[in-house]
Formats: structure tokens, C-alpha cells, sequence
């Protein structure tokens, strides 16, 4: 095993950026990947002429980090942005698919006539929408909540089950009964401390806003997929990150760092960089310190799997006048989400061609990732027809199955990682990186290899 100073455990987004970072300040390392590839959840194929991401197929354009990297790695004139003015979000309700009304922020109405005239809420609901807008602000913080008690304290339980339930769903493949508002929502919660009224301040922010975000996309990605992310990143890297596929099984602390154990071989190293699920983190931790292992293992995941349908067009009948639709938990069976590529993006599906990427799983379903490929298949035919009269036999189909992939950030999390990251201060020399911690998407995972290497740049050498 060859000397580096930097040892990096996982090789999906996270590990590769803080792989990149280390490159730029010309600090050696070894990259330790439990699979036989790199790129983590961010898997692209092309299939009939379709572009078909098995994981996430863009990133958020008001997050800069993503952004940031690609320009880095001279990638910048492949981005692509989404097709938002062809972009309308559709809702299953009641045996029909509503249209989310437009200018709605997450579960935030910031346009009143979209409001009235919705089929997605009563007129209970409606009228207590209009009402928060007069909602004062408190003197005192308030302890952390749920997603669901924020959404309720503001607009009601259907606001709940018919918008923040099925947009979470969508992102974290988790609930709002479980995940906390502080982190992931947080923003929503300064602006609730502001001005009382979250209608009121999501409107302000967004006067603020609007000059500096200018006429960006709201997703953004690059027009080969994100794999030729990946592929960038591993080619520039390759001259000083050597990379090691294996399971890393045992790490300990030196009197001169850290030593880590893979394939049976030892090696020794400055700094560790643990860029894997905070459940293999407590494992490698747990023999160097408990108690941080426990509370890492109190971060849960969610597993999730995406089914990529190709049709022919020409027997294709159904409208694709939007980005695709969501499915409620109220009136869910196992589809959570549908998305309709070639809408959505362009480049992706070539006008013989239609596409329709399908969400399953999450913390209510994990065990969908059990069923065979056919048996996934017949579930989700059934489903696209119930929903979209889709009946057509598709010409081809992709599944990927990710499982205990995304964290679930549930209430106490910031307290836990007030915990973890006061602990680790005692343990020199051993860093955290991934999606378990500040954020989950693409941006977020960039920033937090790009915050490891930077505090193992400077703080030693």
C-alpha cells in the first residue's frame, strides 16, 4: 500500500471532492471504495438513445458548490439547466392528478389567485393560509419540531399530508412526523423567528433575492448526466489519489495519527477523512471511541430505489405537460414520485422516445428493495396506469436499488451534531464528510469534502 498522508473512506461525491480539494493544495492521499466503481448514489447510462440517471439527476442551482467544482474541472460550458417553463408539478388526489398551484415555496403559497382556485386544499385550509399572513412573531426560539408541527402550526394538517409530506418524500424519502424543521428546513425557521408569518417572509426573501439569483434554473446538471462528473473528478485526481476498491475494516490511532486496515494491509496516515454513511463511520470508530460510534448510529437512513421506463412516443398517450407528479402518503400504495425526463430536461430523451423515472421505497417501504426486478416492474406498470392510464408495454427498463443511502435528519439532529463534532475535537486528525450531516444533496456533499480538506490543509501542513 503506498505512503500518503490523507487516507479518504468512501468514494461517492463526498469522498471524490475532498479527494480534489487535497489535489489543489498538493496534499497526497489514498481513496478507499468499498464497490467496484466510483461515484456512490450518481450511476448514469445511456439506453435506446435515452440518458437515464440511476441516482439524482441534477443539482440545486441556488446551492454554489456543486456549481463551484464543475467550473473548477473545466466543466462548466456542459451544464444545462432545468426546462422550468415547461415546469408543473402535478399532485395524485382523490383519483385524479391536480396541478400544484404555481408560485407555491415548498409547502409557502406567495400567489393568492393560484391559492383559490386550487383543487390540492379546502377552503378551510385556503382560509387559514390567508390568516397566517397576519401571524405574529415570538419573542423566544422555540425548541426544535417536527417538519409536521411547524407545517401545522402555520396551515393545517392537510398542508401536511398534501404538500410537505410528499415534497419531503420526494428529497429525503422520509417523514415529516419525523425529520426536524431546524435542519431541514432551517431557513424557514429564521424567517418564522423574523417576521411571525411564513407567507410574509418567504415574499420578503424573495424581493431580496431575485436580483441576485437573476433568470438562473431551479436544477441544474450537466447535459452527459452527472456520471461525467464523477469521471471528471477521477481523472483529476488520478495523479496523486490512489485509489483502493475493498472494504477498509479496521481503523486505530497512532501516536503519530491514524492507521487503517484494508485487504489485510496496514498503513498509516496523517489525517482520515470518513466520506461513508455515519452507520460505517460508528463501525470503524467504535474500538477508538463508544460513545461517538453510538450517536453516529442514531443518524437513520432511508433506502430508496428509482425505475426508469422507456416507451416508444408514437404509442404513447398520455400528456407530458409537466416535470411528473407526486403521490401523497394519504393515497399512496408504493409509487412516491414520477418524473418526466424528457420534459424535465432537455437532451435527455430523443423525440421516438419517452421516458418516465419512478421513486419507490423510502422509510415506509424499505422492503420494496426486496422485490425481484419483474416483480418491481409489475408494481409499477400497474401503478403508472391507475394514475396515468399508462398501459403501453415499455420498449426497456432500469432499476437501482439504494439501500440505507439517504439520512434522515430527525428531531435532536442539531443537538447530536453539536455532540459528534465537540467530540471529534478530541480526536485529532479524523474528519467527517457526507450527506449525514449538513445537507443532503450533491452541493452540500461537495461543500463538506471541500470543508474537510481545507481544515486538513490547514490545521496540518
Amino acid at each position: 500500500m503506498p505512503k500518503a498522508e490523507v487516507a479518504i473512506v468512501g468514494g461517492g461525491i463526498s469522498g471524490l471532492s475532498t479527494a480534489w480539494y487535497l489535489t489543489r493544495a498538493g496534499i497526497p492521499a489514498c481513496l478507499f471504495e468499498r464497490r467496484g466503481r466510483l461515484g456512490g448514489v450518481i450511476v448514469t447510462e445511456v439506453v435506446d438513445g435515452c440518458l437515464i440517471e440511476g441516482g439524482p439527476d441534477s443539482f440545486l442551482s441556488a446551492k454554489p458548490w456543486a456549481m463551484e467544482l464543475i467550473r473548477e474541472l473545466g466543466l462548466a460550458s456542459e451544464v444545462i439547466g432545468s426546462n422550468d417553463h415547461l415546469r408543473v408539478t402535478y399532485l395524485w388526489k382523490r383519483g385524479r392528478l391536480v396541478p400544484l398551484p404555481d408560485g407555491l415555496m415548498l409547502m409557502v403559497p406567495t400567489r393568492v389567485l393560484p391559492m383559490i382556485t386550487t383543487r390540492v386544499l379546502g377552503w378551510g385550509t385556503k382560509l387559514r393560509m390567508g390568516l397566517e399572513w397576519f401571524r405574529a412573531s415570538g419573542n423566544a426560539a422555540p425548541p426544535d419540531r417536527t417538519v409536521a408541527e411547524f407545517v401545522r402550526e402555520h396551515y393545517g394538517q392537510e398542508a401536511v399530508d398534501y404538500l410537505a409530506e410528499p415534497l419531503l418524500a420526494g428529497v429525503y424519502g422520509g417523514s415529516p412526523e419525523e425529520l426536524s424543521v431546524a435542519s431541514v428546513l432551517g431557513r424557514f425557521v429564521e424567517l418564522e423567528a423574523r417576521y411571525g408569518s411564513l407567507t410574509r417572509g418567504v415574499l420578503a426573501e424573495r424581493r431580496r433575492m431575485s436580483a441576485r439569483a437573476g433568470s438562473l434554473p431551479l436544477f441544474q446538471t450537466l447535459k452527459a448526466g452527472l456520471g461525467r462528473l464523477v469521471e471528471a473528478l477521477a481523472g483529476a485526481i488520478a495523479p496523486s489519489v490512489e485509489v483502493h476498491y475493498g472494504e477498509v475494516e479496521a481503523l486505530e490511532r497512532t501516536s503519530a495519527g491514524w492507521r487503517l486496515r484494508s485487504q489485510g494491509a496496514w498503513a498509516d496516515f496523517r489525517a482520515v477523512v470518513l466520506a461513508c454513511p455515519a452507520y460505517e463511520a460508528a463501525r470503524l470508530i467504535r474500538s477508538v471511541d463508544g460513545e461517538l460510534a453510538s450517536w453516529l448510529e442514531e443518524i437513520p437512513y432511508s433506502s430508496s430505489m428509482t425505475v426508469a421506463l422507456g416507451y416508444d412516443s408514437r404509442r404513447f398517450s398520455h400528456p407530458l405537460n409537466g416535470f411528473g407528479f407526486l403521490v401523497p402518503k394519504k393515497e399512496r400504495r408504493r409509487l412516491i414520485a414520477c418524473t418526466w425526463v424528457g420534459t424535465k430536461f432537455p437532451h435527455r430523451v430523443p423525440p421516438d422516445r419517452v421516458v418516465l423515472r419512478c421513486f419507490l421505497g423510502g422509510r415506509e417501504d424499505p422492503g420494496i428493495l426486496e422485490r425481484s426486478d419483474e416483480a418491481v416492474l409489475g408494481i409499477v406498470r400497474e401503478e403508472l396506469a391507475r394514475i396515468m392510464g399508462v398501459t403501453e408495454e415499455p420498449v426497456f427498463y432500469r432499476v437501482a436499488r439504494w439501500p440505507a443511502s439517504m439520512a434522515q435528519y430527525t428531531l435532536g439532529h442539531q443537538d447530536r451534531l453539536r455532540r459528534i463534532e465537540q467530540r471529534l475535537e478530541a480526536l485529532d486528525g479524523l474528519l467527517l464528510a457526507g450527506n449525514a450531516y449538513h445537507g443532503i444533496g450533491i452541493p452540500d456533499c461537495v461543500r463538506s469534502g471541500k470543508e474537510a480538506a481545507s481544515r486538513i490543509a490547514a490545521r496540518y501542513f
